[in-house]
C-alpha cells in the first residue's frame, strides 16, 4: 500500500509546481511576452508620422502665403521670405519621406516631392510652352522641393538676375504661374495624404500587425531601411561622393542651387531616422516603441545599443562636412567618403541583423552592390 501512495504523492507534488504562479519561472526563450506591433504602429501613428504630415501641412501653407505675396509684389524682402518658408518646409519633409506607405505610396508623393536633382531643361521648356501636366510621370524632376530651389536660387546667377525673371522678363507671368502651381501641388498632394491618414487610414495601418509582406509592419520596417539605405546614405551623401561613379558628382547633391543647405538637410534627415528607431514623438521628444523597443523585447539590447552608437558617428562625421557639399566633394572629397562609410556600416545592422530579429524579409532590390 505505501508502494501505491509514495509515487501518487510525488505525482501530485509535480502538478502542483507546475500549476503555481508564473513570476517564478524563468525561461530560456527570450521573446517571453509577445511584442504588441500594435504598439508600435499606434506610437507612429499618432506621434511621428501624423504630426511630421500636419507640421508639413502647415508649412507648406505658409509657403503658399509667401508665393502669393512674392507674385503680387517680386521684392527681394519677400523673395528672401519664400527661401526661408521654403527651407522650413524642406526641413520637415526630412521627416516625413520615409513614411513612403498608404495614400503616398499610391499617389508616387515622394516621386512628386523631392526628385533632385531637377531638370532645369524640362523646367524651362514647361515654363516657356504652358500647358503642363505636373504630376505626369515625366515632370516628377520638374516639380517639388528641388525644382523650387531652382526657381528660387538658380534661375540668375544674381538675385538681381533671379528677380528679373519675375518682373521684367518677356515671361515673367509664366515664372511666376509655374512657382504657384508648382508649389500649389505640393499643397495638394500633401493634403490629400494627411486626410487620408485623418479620415481612415490610420485605423487600418494601427490594425495591420500580420508577419506579411503587405502588413503595415513588415512595410513600415521595409520602408524605413530602404529610405536609410537609399534616401540618406546614397542620395544625399554616396552618389555625389562618387561611391558609385567613377568619379564625383557634385552638380547632385541636395538644393544644389542654394549651395548652403546640403549639410542642414542631411543632419535633420539623420535626426529623423533616428526618431524613429527609437520611437520619439515628432513634437515632444517623448520617448515611445519603436524598432528599438521591439529589439529590446527581443532580448536583441545591444543590437539596438550599435545601431544608435553608429548613428551617432555617422551625425559627426557629417556635422564635419562644409555647410556646402558641392564645396566639400571639389575641396576635400575624402571627408564626404568617410561619412558614406559610417552610413554604411548602419546598414548592414539594419538592413541584416535587424530584419533577422524581427523575422522580416527585405521586400525591394538592392541594385547598387552592398
Amino acid at each position: 500500500m505505501i508502494k501505491k501512495i509514495f509515487p501518487i504523492f510525488l505525482l501530485t507534488i509535480f502538478i502542483v509546481a507546475c500549476s503555481s504562479s508564473d513570476d517564478t519561472v524563468v525561461s530560456d526563450t527570450p521573446d517571453t511576452t509577445p511584442f504588441d506591433r500594435a504598439a508600435l504602429l499606434r506610437n507612429f501613428a499618432d506621434n511621428l508620422i501624423i504630426p511630421a504630415y500636419e507640421e508639413l501641412n502647415t508649412n507648406l501653407n505658409m509657403l503658399g502665403t509667401a508665393k502669393d505675396d512674392f507674385v503680387a509684389t517680386p521684392t527681394q524682402a519677400n523673395l528672401d521670405a519664400l527661401r526661408s518658408t521654403w527651407l522650413t518646409a524642406y526641413k520637415t519633409w526630412q521627416h516625413v519621406e520615409v513614411f513612403n506607405i498608404g495614400k503616398a505610396e499610391e499617389i508616387l508623393y515622394n516621386f512628386q516631392m523631392n526628385i533632385y536633382p531637377t531638370n532645369t531643361t524640362d523646367v524651362q521648356n514647361n515654363i516657356a510652352n504652358g500647358g503642363y501636366d505636373l504630376t505626369h510621370p515625366n515632370n516628377n524632376d520638374a516639380v517639388g522641393f528641388p525644382a523650387l530651389d531652382y526657381l528660387l536660387y538658380g534661375v540668375g546667377a544674381t538675385d538681381t538676375e533671379i528677380l528679373e525673371k519675375y518682373t521684367t522678363n518677356t515671361e515673367s507671368v509664366k515664372y511666376q504661374t509655374y512657382l504657384s502651381d508648382v508649389i500649389n501641388q505640393m499643397k495638394l498632394l500633401t493634403q490629400e495624404v494627411l486626410n487620408d491618414w485623418n479620415a481612415s487610414y490610420r485605423a487600418t495601418f494601427i490594425a495591420s500587425t500580420a508577419n506579411t509582406a503587405s502588413s503595415a509592419v513588415n512595410k513600415i520596417v521595409n520602408d524605413y531601411i530602404f529610405y536609410y539605405e537609399k534616401g540618406l546614405r546614397a542620395n544625399k551623401i554616396g552618389i555625389p561622393a562618387g561611391n558609385f561613379s567613377s568619379t564625383p558628382l557634385p552638380e547632385k547633391v541636395e538644393a544644389f542651387y542654394n549651395q548652403e543647405i546640403s549639410k542642414e538637410l542631411a543632419v535633420e534627415a539623420v535626426t529623423a531616422v533616428e526618431n524613429i528607431f527609437n520611437g520619439t514623438s515628432f513634437r515632444t521628444s517623448t520617448v515611445g516603441i519603436g524598432f528599438k523597443g521591439y529589439l529590446d523585447n527581443l532580448d536583441r539590447t545591444e543590437l539596438a545599443t550599435m545601431i544608435n552608437e553608429q548613428f551617432g558617428t555617422a551625425r559627426e562625421k557629417i556635422q564635419a562636412l562644409n555647410a556646402n557639399f558641392n564645396t566639400q566633394i571639389n575641396t576635400d572629397n575624402t571627408k564626404m567618403t568617410q561619412a558614406y562609410d559610417a552610413l554604411q556600416t548602419a546598414v548592414v545592422l539594419l538592413k541584416v541583423d535587424m530584419l533577422q530579429a524581427f523575422n522580416i524579409s527585405v521586400d525591394y532590390v538592392d541594385a547598387d552592390g552592398d
